[in-house]
């Protein structure tokens, strides 16, 4: 590395590596995705309601006796959960019922946790 006074240029190997690393980086469409579905899952009630539908299907009723909020908080975390594409409902009568996209979400979220947990 070069660096001169606030100027800082890498040498050709390290350019070579730059561009190396980043022809491996996912689109910017992935990364938003990514993120999209981190911010999802940033919240303790949406974790709540992702760990409630492992076992399957929930009317929003019972999501809504099991967490003690009202229908409008219930109804704004799964809009979040729903636009990231992480549950699906349908509709029933008057009532929504909802489910994961993905079974698996929850053992994928466990071992993440169990990744992180290992490096303290």
């Amino acid at each position: 590395m070069n660096c001169n006074d606030d100027k800082c240029r890498p040498d050709p190997a390290q350019v070579e590596n730059i561009n190396h690393l980043l022809k491996g980086l996912p689109s910017e469409e992935n990364l938003y995705h990514y993120s999209e579905l981190i911010k999802a899952l940033s919240d303790v009630t949406r974790l709540k309601i992702v760990h409630l539908l492992r076992e399957g299907e929930l009317c929003v009723c019972e999501i809504m006796y099991v967490l003690e909020k009202p229908q409008s908080t219930v109804s704004h975390h799964l809009n979040v959960l729903k636009s990231a594409g992480l549950i699906k409902w349908r509709k029933e009568g008057i009532w929504n019922h909802y489910q994961l996209m993905d079974p698996e979400l929850v053992e994928n979220l466990e071992k993440l946790t169990e990744f992180f947990q290992s490096r303290k």
